[in-house]
């Protein structure tokens, strides 16, 4: 049987992301030798050590979600703890939170720190994909089937929302829409909930634009994205020394390590603005590399969800899939002026403990998925009668007694 799950992973997703991984890690070293120095007056490697051991914490979690049942979630003990812990957390926020990026987000505990909502977009995840999956009989009627999902969501966005965190907020709503137009609810009841949404959002944004909901900083980050140049000492000089990073880099680069705006030109060159680092480094090759890569990772997850016939497997990879092409394209869009800096990391790449090893769980737990898929594809076969009925995992019958016949 060892042999046989050996061979249902598939090995071109698993060297993907250790492809990426890899590449950010020296990425890393390279964006933030000179601001580790003379920014904060630490070792030139100090970043590339801490990313290390985050690389290091989160490896050793993706080969345990690899091995790990995806389905054990289901487990009603094991989602309530998820759902309750990630409330609980982001409430925590607001007794012992540190502020750090204008927002009130992250739990220090000695010299590490913890981004809470970073973790909350999986748990979000496993909590929409484990209801979708019991809701299939009444995933249409409003009030059991459409409501409590969206009233979690909610307020899971509202407790970052207030942090503030918008970009967290915009990239969980993101993932839920995402994961409801893949459960299995026709248009009709997509409709009413996307009308829900709307009037929601025309209540609500009086309040918003009255009550000064936005702060200073974030309403700045408008005013530079509209016409950057005009304020290119102020409020555009993140993006406008992006631009000069993008535009130097050429096809090939300067070389790697040979950047100029990190030199104190371009702020947080190695988390958000990482991308125009390895422009700037290795020019469009550099670049094409990444997106390339990321690109593999998506379409697999997508392609996951697809040949999955367990509701709650192929919600799970929706999700994970959803969640990385999201915030890549956030990303991507900030340093590249196409929408407003959110502050959001490049997926594998940027800097952060809390991103890459909620990625790297991510990561193990789409592979646990693909993994169940293949083997029950090859080597669980459905009865002659079952034959010409619609594929349905729960019809499927094992042929061998072993830890899947429970799963």
């Amino acid at each position: 049987m060892v042999k046989k799950v050996l061979k249902s992973y598939d090995y071109s997703l698993i060297m993907a992301i250790i492809l990426l991984c890899c590449f950010g890690l020296v990425m890393v070293y390279s964006s933030s030798m000179i601001t580790a120095v003379a920014r904060y007056g630490y070792e030139p490697d100090h970043f590339f050590q801490r990313q290390k051991l985050a690389l290091i914490v989160g490896g050793i979690a993706f080969f345990a979600m690899m091995i790990f049942p995806y389905r054990a979630f289901l487990h009603s003990k094991l989602l309530k703890i998820i759902v309750f812990g990630s409330i609980g957390l982001l409430i925590s926020l607001f007794f012992i939170g540190h502020v750090a990026g204008n927002a009130q987000s992250w739990i220090k505990i000695g010299g590490l720190s913890m981004q809470p909502g970073e973790f909350v977009k999986l748990s979000v995840i496993i909590y929409l994909a484990a209801v979708y999956d019991k809701k299939q009989a009444y995933i249409n009627e409003f009030g059991r089937g459409v409501l409590p999902p969206i009233i979690f969501t909610g307020l899971i966005c509202f407790l970052i929302i207030i942090q503030p965190d918008f970009g967290t907020a915009f990239i969980i709503g993101m993932i839920s829409l995402c994961m409801i137009a893949s459960s299995g609810m026709t248009l009709k009841s997509m409709f009413k909930l996307i009308s829900l949404f709307l009037i929601f959002g025309v209540l609500v944004s009086p309040y918003i634009i009255l009550k000064g909901f936005f702060s200073e900083v974030q309403l700045n980050r408008f005013v530079g994205f509209s016409d950057p140049f005009a304020h290119e000492a102020g409020l555009g000089y993140q993006l406008v020394n992006s631009f000069y990073a993008i535009g130097s880099g050429g096809l090939k680069g300067l070389g790697l390590g040979q950047s100029v705006q990190k030199y104190g030109y371009l702020p947080e060159s190695h988390t958000d603005f990482i991308m125009a680092i390895i422009a700037e480094e290795l020019g469009i090759l550099g670049v094409l590399f990444v997106i390339i890569l990321l690109a593999f990772v998506v379409l697999k997850g997508f392609a996951v969800a697809r040949k999955c016939q367990d509701p709650f497997g192929t919600l799970l990879a929706v999700g994970i899939s959803s969640m990385i092409a999201i915030q890549t394209m956030i990303n991507l869009g900030g340093l590249t002026g196409l929408i407003p800096i959110t502050g959001v990391p490049l997926p594998f790449i940027s800097y952060g403990g809390s991103s890459i090893l909620l990625l790297l769980i991510s990561m193990g737990l789409l592979v646990n998925v693909s993994m169940f898929t293949n083997y029950r594809e090859i080597y669980i076969k459905p009865t002659r009668s079952e034959q010409t009925d619609v594929p349905n995992i729960k019809a499927v019958q094992p042929r061998e007694k072993s830890v899947f016949k429970s799963f």
